[in-house]
């Protein structure tokens, strides 16, 4: 009787013990772990991060605290690969309605008409993300100031019934900014093999950009012109059920994410009650803006997924299968 090999088993069977030896011979001294953190991807929670605003020098840049922002829009930063990384940031204040005018991309539409709602609104779109020789991370990209202005009549006449605002106008400008990370040794590759770390679901990531008043100069007036309330998380008012002699207005709860700190106000007192004038505030001094972020992080994927065989990665064995056929 004679027997029949079939050739494409045999040939299998060949590529497999290939494969086996390659993955023994290459990847020897590769923690299964983090090849599998490799691929972490991490995304914004937008209820919970927010910005700062500062006012100073070079040698002070956090002297006067102008503001505080809410910050939504879409960051990826892809451990991996942080040419697939992403970092497109929206940055207004928190009684404002942009994040309903806005696109799911973070712009504008094409026909926007803003409401009395909106007045100021910063984005930031990263063109490059690297790491420099301290682990920090640098994103690079376009600052762009959106700022809606309306004319104002005012006619002190009998029949004056207060002012009348004109058609909004939408004026942008935009600037290429650098934010700059420190703290993103948390998200490098080698600090990821941690069991402790693979367990964690969200991370704080702090950065700032700073931003000199002669390369930027509508974006220190934007600032100053615009009311910037506390930052809130999940904010509910209320009015009364009966209004009044003693009304102030609605009952609000929620989380405070972030307040604007007046630390360069004091009070000062004269000895007398009746003398009493409020905080005294030094005004802004210096030539730059400070942009400081402060986002929450929250993991969405694992690019990368381990294997059974061995414990290396999928990524891992398939760049191993290409190179035996």
């Amino acid at each position: 009787m004679k027997s029949h090999i079939n050739i494409n088993n045999v040939f299998q069977s060949a590529k497999s013990r290939i494969l086996t030896v390659l993955i023994a011979t290459i990847f020897p001294s590769i923690s299964p772990m983090a090849l599998a953190a490799e691929g972490t991807t991490w995304s914004l929670d937008t209820t919970t991060s927010s910005a700062q605003l500062f006012q100073g020098s070079r040698a002070n840049p956090e002297s006067v605290n102008s503001g505080v922002a809410r910050v939504t829009g879409d960051v990826k930063i892809d451990t991996g690969d942080l040419d697939n990384s992403v970092v497109d940031l929206n940055i207004y204040p928190a009684d404002e309605n942009w994040g309903q005018a806005l696109e799911s991309d973070g712009s504008l539409p094409a026909a926007f008409i803003p409401d009395a709602t909106e007045h100021t609104l910063l984005t930031f779109k990263s063109t490059r993300v690297v790491r420099t020789t301290y682990g920090q991370l640098k994103v690079i990209g376009d600052l762009t100031l959106t700022r809606v202005e309306r004319s104002v009549t005012m006619d002190a006449n009998d029949g004056y019934a207060g002012p009348v605002y004109g058609d909004p106008v939408v004026l942008s400008e935009t600037r290429e900014v650098t934010f700059l990370f420190p703290n993103s040794s948390a998200l490098v590759p080698a600090a990821l093999t941690s069991v402790s770390f693979q367990s964690q679901n969200s991370l704080d990531l702090s950065g700032s950009a700073r931003v000199i008043h002669e390369d930027f100069p509508q974006l220190l007036g934007a600032i100053n012109a615009t009311n910037w309330p506390n930052v809130i998380k999940d904010e509910r008012c209320q009015n009364p059920s009966t209004v009044g002699e003693d009304y102030e207005g609605a009952t609000c709860t929620g989380t405070v994410i972030a307040a604007t700190q007046n630390y360069n106000c004091q009070i000062l007192t004269t000895g007398g009650a009746e003398g009493y004038t409020g905080p005294v505030c030094t005004p802004p001094a210096g030539e730059q803006t400070t942009i400081a972020l402060d986002l929450k992080m929250v993991r969405t994927s694992a690019d990368v997924s381990t294997a059974t065989t061995g414990g290396y990665s999928s990524s891992a064995i398939l760049a191993g299968r290409s190179a035996v056929r």
